[in-house]
């Protein structure tokens, strides 16, 4: 929706289709287009003040840490006010797009095919669930965090959540209200940092450092880490391993009542799973558990399934993609929103729309090919310099970094 505001804006005629009915994608609870969709206890990671469009403020009467239904009534408000709510074509798939000639031919289940001088892609990256194989069998339920919505089917069962991510730490806190034993499991454990520091938004100390005291994003983030075991302790103390990599190389996972809930062993950590016996799930320690079901939150993987195959292999890694947005082999093939930041996703979409509507006035002029083949190289190397091998981070940006060039771009 902030591309469609930006090229309004900018007196871009523009046909704007959605697979779902209805905008929210996934902050929509039970939502219907078949990616990714909120559980009932979902609430964001990011504060309401770092989250905020910067020309939409949240409301003031709303908590600092967003339920998954005050974000959809943002957006919802947010495309009211500036008028494009009712430009977006709900229940319409995209089946086709297709370059033809120096045009695109976009074919949708409901208007069959259009013509169209550029193409905006702005499905996301938490398309398809990114589900795990290991040996065995397991005679329980399995379940993608995609299919899970509330904790109540498992009351007083043992279920083994694998991933340590926010979604992951979330689900499993979430079941140990209810379940008889929740088990995280974790290949690597991660950095836990809770929402609140010293009574601040963990995110608002961020911004301190890096935005105020412009420091480095590493040095901004082991110095959170620094204040988050004066005011908490150190998470080894309430049972969760340290991680062997810095906190700087990984998204550190924010949340608030997982340390206590292992310190209560309400929730036991456990490294990964190594094979399935039946109901029995053994790990890599050589310990096992009998468990009742498997909850998997182990990310997503970006799916363009309308797109040709050859510009698939190009579009499916972010990090081939000028500026993260620009297609370098098919000119007028845009993205939007993939990316993951360090730091909020929905105000850097919003730079990405304005940067997008820009190109397409010809106000932002596009590298030639070489030039842009350098700028992705190097995008790469820093990604890989930066980050655990992981395909979590193959979508990764540092926020304000990125936001700058974006908005230099913009300038020139």
């Amino acid at each position: 929706m902030t591309v469609a505001k930006a090229l309004a804006q900018r007196g871009i005629d523009f046909d704007w289709f959605e697979k779902g009915s209805a905008l929210g994608g996934l902050w929509r609870y039970d939502n219907d287009s078949g990616t990714s969709s909120a559980y009932r206890s979902l609430q964001i990671d990011t504060s309401s003040r770092s989250l905020a469009y910067p020309d939409f403020p949240v409301r003031p009467d709303r908590p600092a840490y967003l339920r998954a239904g005050h974000v959809l009534e943002y957006l919802e408000s947010y495309a009211a006010e500036f008028g494009v709510a009712d430009r977006v074509q709900t229940s319409t798939e995209v089946t086709s797009v297709e370059p033809v000639g120096s045009r695109w031919s976009v074919t949708t289940d409901r208007h069959g095919a259009r013509s169209y001088d550029a193409v905006v892609v702005a499905n996301g990256h938490l398309s398809v669930p990114r589900r795990p194989s290991f040996p065995g069998t397991f005679t329980g339920q399995q379940l993608h965090s995609h299919d899970y919505r509330t904790p109540e089917p498992f009351s007083g069962k043992v279920v083994v959540v694998v991933g340590m991510g926010n979604s992951g730490c979330d689900i499993a806190v979430d079941l140990a209200r209810v379940a008889g034993q929740v088990h995280l499991s974790t290949r690597r454990s991660a950095w836990i940092l809770p929402k609140y520091l010293l009574g601040v938004p963990t995110d608002r100390w961020s911004a301190l450092f890096t935005r105020r005291l412009r420091l480095p994003t590493p040095v901004s983030r082991n110095l959170v880490k620094t204040l988050a075991r004066i005011a908490v302790g150190p998470q080894e103390r309430f049972g969760v391993p340290t991680p062997a990599h810095p906190i700087h190389r990984e998204h550190a996972t924010i949340g608030q009542e997982l340390l206590q809930y292992v310190a209560y062993d309400w929730i036991r950590i456990r490294p990964d799973i190594a094979s399935f016996d039946g109901a029995e799930v053994r790990f890599t320690d050589g310990s096992s558990t009998t468990a009742d079901a498997v909850v998997h939150a182990t990310g997503y993987d970006p799916s363009f399934p309308f797109l040709p195959a050859d510009v698939v292999a190009g579009a499916e890694d972010g990090a081939r993609l000028y500026r993260r947005i620009a297609h370098p082999d098919a000119p007028g093939l845009l993205f939007a929103g993939l990316v993951q930041p360090v730091g909020p996703t929905i105000p850097l979409v919003e730079i990405q729309g304005r940067w997008i509507a820009r190109v397409l006035t010809g106000e932002v002029q596009l590298p030639d090919a070489e030039a842009m083949a350098r700028e992705i190289a190097a995008h790469r190397r820093w990604v890989r310099a930066t980050f655990v091998a992981s395909a979590r981070y193959r979508l990764e940006v540092d926020f304000r970094t990125y936001a700058r060039q974006l908005q230099r771009d913009m300038a020139a």
